[in-house]
């Protein structure tokens, strides 16, 4: 019984997509674990607590995507070997400055955008509302986050763009 009413055959490049997203996820996650526990310096005590934060977000959406693939029907991928196979978010070193922590950090947001942006395609053209709905809200999320990251890395002297259209 297709109880989604969702044609099978336009759902598996969701779940196609939606793996890949949980494989980002859980590379991006223990990224975040590893800068928590790795962060030095004048910023520790902000940034042990913002990885923390986030990882612990992140472990959510783990959760969310993961069962949002189990009921389109599916098995969601779960080996460790597989998300690094398919992540195109890769591990990290322990040894970095909170510069370059925070700047992979983002680099990793861009990459999950892009991901988050391909299963909102593939869910639109399946009409799966449902998976819209909660990657839709990913992307806010994960762009507030991007941004508050972008502005902690920037001098206090820098500037917001003040050009606006009349």
């Amino acid at each position: 019984m297709n109880y989604l009413n969702i044609d099978n055959e336009k759902v598996l490049p969701v779940v196609s997509e939606l793996n890949v997203l949980l494989a980002d996820y859980h590379v991006y996650y223990q990224k975040l674990r590893n800068y928590h526990w790795n962060i030095l310096g004048k910023n520790f005590f902000e940034l042990h607590i913002r990885f923390e934060e986030m990882y612990n977000d992140t472990r959510i959406k783990i959760d969310e995507v993961a069962e949002r693939i189990v009921t389109l029907r599916y098995h969601p991928i779960s080996n460790l070997s597989d998300y690094i196979e398919i992540s195109r978010i890769k591990e990290s070193s322990s040894l970095l400055s909170d510069i370059e922590m925070v700047e992979n950090i983002i680099n990793d947001h861009r990459i999950l955008l892009e991901q988050l942006a391909k299963v909102i395609d593939r869910a639109n053209k399946a009409s799966d509302e449902g998976t819209v709905d909660l990657i839709g809200a990913y992307i806010r999320e994960l762009e507030k986050s991007t941004w508050m990251l972008n502005a902690w890395s920037k001098n206090t002297e820098d500037e917001l763009n003040s050009s606006f259209v009349k």
